[in-house]
């Protein structure tokens, strides 16, 4: 008899693990879920996200400090829901997010608003939604704040981000506290810009911001920055300028492969040991985590379409495709595959996941280990942030659904587009 080979360990999350030799997402089988709803389809734990959160409040303590989810890694509607219940604020960077916020049932109260290219329309409705804090990132922005502020007769709580020159050490494209990239007020104008805005009306300086990338894997860049803003802090305090916040930004990175997540708590204890030790131990710690609070309690299942050998590639074509994950296109980025259902009866073979968009740019995986049929589900891994939040209709394709899991139970919290819906905002000339 042959013995069966082991199954494979689904990376990032307990709670997607295989059961009687058939992935689950909690307590529910991923093929039923694949075979009821179709693919692709996203598929979110609540149990994992509410662990992410967790952990992040046992590395707080009894500390002030105020967990901002970064939306723009998921903002479906049930996803911030759950991190309202568990009494996260949100960080924001458009007006469209601040009313996401709002119909999920988030507090305004606990809002940053980021974001380089502010318009006065959206400055206008985060001022009447009565946000924490606006995080300014030019002089310019600034002075268009105090317009739009002054103008509506109040005073828009500003933090400035400020561009501290640190590598995070990651892509360049999620790189964002370096010079050259186009986020925050440089470190060496900063000081300048603060006494600025002390004196522009409309204008009320509560917090120093940064945040310098996303997907780090170690605390130094974090304690760089957080250095750089403590000799800031002591610089305003000479200019009589007082912050009740400091914001640290998010970038905590996740596991995608055989990384070493930081955990909340590793970060933490450094920074209020720095903090502490500089004398700003009563200041309110702000914290803007996105991909760690989300990336691992999500998953993209596909269904096999075609096995295609050819001379140079074995390519496996997907119903998946670019269009519903680009992030391995955009940033080369690693994203595990697992078979739902493993297969002892077919072959192993190498492929390249591929899907059916018309780009060679659309692919998912590369050289990866696989035996699969035609009409198989997979499962990508750790596509809880940056999937379906980024995934577009070229090739005219229907976004895919959105469901999530808890505990035996699932619930579409997304319904899968058709085409009746891309079509029906278009018209022709008659």
């Amino acid at each position: 008899m042959t013995t069966p080979a082991p199954l494979p360990t689904p990376v990032g999350s307990p709670h997607f693990a295989y059961r009687d030799g058939v992935l689950h997402a909690e307590g529910v089988s991923v093929a039923l879920l694949a075979e009821r709803l179709g693919t692709p389809l996203y598929v979110y734990s609540r149990a994992a996200l509410r662990a992410a959160y967790e952990a992040y409040r046992e590395g707080i303590g009894g500390r002030d400090v105020l967990v901002c989810y970064g939306m723009k890694a998921n903002s479906n509607l049930a996803v911030l829901r759950e991190f309202a219940r568990l009494g996260a604020g949100f960080d924001i960077v458009s007006a469209g997010e601040l009313q996401r916020v709002l119909a999920a049932g988030g507090d305004p109260g606990k809002v940053v608003f980021s974001g380089v290219g502010k318009q006065a329309a959206e400055m206008r409705l985060a001022l009447e939604a009565r946000v924490k804090c606006f995080n300014v990132e030019s002089v310019p922005e600034l002075h268009r704040l105090s317009q739009v502020a002054h103008a509506m007769g109040k005073r828009a709580p500003v933090s400035l981000r400020v561009n501290p020159d640190v590598d995070p050490k990651t892509h360049p494209y999620i790189s964002t506290g370096l010079k050259e990239n186009k986020f925050g007020i440089a470190i060496e104008e900063a000081r300048a810009a603060y006494l600025t805005a002390a004196s522009l009306p409309g204008i009320e300086v509560v917090g120093v911001d940064c945040h310098i990338g996303s997907q780090i894997t170690e605390t130094a860049p974090f304690l760089d920055a957080l250095d750089k803003l403590l000799d800031l802090l002591d610089a305003l305090a000479a200019d009589g300028i007082h912050v009740e916040h400091l914001d640290l930004g998010g970038g905590l990175g996740i596991r995608y492969a055989d990384e070493t997540a930081l955990a909340p708590s590793q970060l933490l204890s450094q920074v209020f040991e720095r903090i502490d030790a500089r004398g700003y131990g009563s200041r309110q710690i702000v914290l803007e985590p996105g991909r760690s609070l989300v990336g691992n309690a999500g998953i993209l299942v596909t269904q096999v379409e075609y096995l295609k050998p050819t001379a140079a590639k074995n390519f496996l074509i997907v119903d998946a495709a670019m269009t519903d994950l680009i992030r391995p296109t955009l940033y080369d980025a690693y994203h595990g595959v697992l078979a739902v259902a493993p297969r002892a009866d077919a072959s192993t073979a190498v492929y390249d996941v591929v899907g059916p968009v018309c780009e060679s740019g659309d692919w998912l995986a590369k050289d990866r280990e696989l035996a699969v049929r035609e009409g198989d589900y997979l499962a990508v891994e750790s596509a809880g942030a940056y999937g379906m939040v980024m995934a577009s209709n070229y090739n005219t394709r229907p976004r895919a659904a959105e469901v999530m899991v808890d505990g035996d139970h699932y619930h579409v919290v997304r319904a899968r587009e058709t085409i009746e819906h891309l079509l029906a905002l278009e018209s022709t000339l008659g």
